[in-house]
């Protein structure tokens, strides 16, 4: 005798596959109830588990692919405006620009595509005030006191200062006056090469400080070993130039402020709260850089 109780309807919106097991299983159900034979449904049971284990396992690989196009998105948005600006600077052609040079090999190290490149040169010769974008530094103090500088490339000034402002508030920490942090901060020249652009640390380093760098640092392993040049502002352009004569453009070549001493969070929570305010810097489309004088 059937149970009008046990009687199971099952609507799911999925893949084909997925619908041809529903339809199984619910037929099962309906054999189960006829002969009163119930023993049978854990098999099918531990099936539809299994199913909807790689339903959500799928939703949570898509969610993480979302998240990584929407950040990879901003990314390029941000190499984009550098290019803008650095072609705005001086001629459109990077034969003759060194800075537009240095923003398309950063914007080729990120993948992004050739023709977004050339958009963006070309939508630099125009006069779209979208595309009006002016360089402003922001000085304060982020989580636990630590010293940060933020180089921007703004078309709102307004817009990006009370964004910054909201973000520096939210982790604890302040937006201060100019001057306030630079003293901090040595500025310097920063040319970045990867390590597969030069013959060796000692190469580079035996060109770069004969045309007068001041250091060479190393970071990161594998393919994200990279090699640091640092050198007076006043020797940028000629140290920059002659390096591209030997070994091509760096994947970074910018003026930078370089703590003049770095100090570590004093526990893992506070290493926590910093890199989550640093995250949040990263993700506002006007901010290109972050300095700051702590070391992770």
């Amino acid at each position: 005798m059937r149970s009008s109780a046990n009687k199971t309807r099952i609507i799911v919106i999925a893949t084909p596959v997925k619908i041809l097991v529903i339809l199984c299983y619910s037929y099962c159900i309906r054999i189960a109830e006829d002969l009163d034979c119930w023993c049978l449904l854990p098999h099918y049971s531990a099936l539809w588990d299994e199913i909807m284990a790689g339903h959500s396992q799928f939703a949570n690989i898509k969610h993480r692919k979302g998240a990584q196009d929407a950040k990879r998105s901003k990314l390029f948005t941000k190499l984009r405006k550098e290019i803008i600006v650095a072609a705005r600077s001086g001629s459109p052609s990077p034969e003759f620009n060194p800075r537009l040079r240095a923003a398309i090999a950063s914007a080729k190290a990120e993948n992004l595509p050739k023709d977004r490149i050339e958009a963006a040169i070309k939508s630099a010769q125009g006069s779209a005030a979208d595309d009006s974008y002016e360089e402003v530094t922001y000085e304060g103090y982020g989580p636990g006191g630590t010293a940060i500088v933020v180089q921007a490339l703004s078309n709102n000034r307004n817009r990006t200062a009370g964004e910054l402002r909201h973000i520096f508030t939210r982790h604890g920490g302040k937006i201060g006056e100019r001057g306030c942090i630079t003293y901090l901060f040595d500025h310097v020249g920063l040319i970045v090469y990867s390590a597969d652009q030069v013959e060796s640390f000692d190469a580079l380093f035996d060109e770069s400080t004969s045309m007068g760098a001041i250091d060479l640092e190393e970071h990161g392993e594998g393919e994200d070993r990279v090699f640091n040049v640092i050198c007076n502002v006043e020797d940028f352009g000629k140290i920059r130039d002659g390096l591209y004569e030997k070994f091509s453009d760096g994947v970074v070549a910018r003026l930078s402020w370089r703590p003049k001493q770095r100090v570590k969070p004093s526990s893992d929570d506070a290493c926590a709260k910093l890199i989550s305010f640093l995250e949040d810097l990263e993700d506002n489309d006007d901010v290109q850089y972050v300095e700051g004088d702590f070391e992770l």
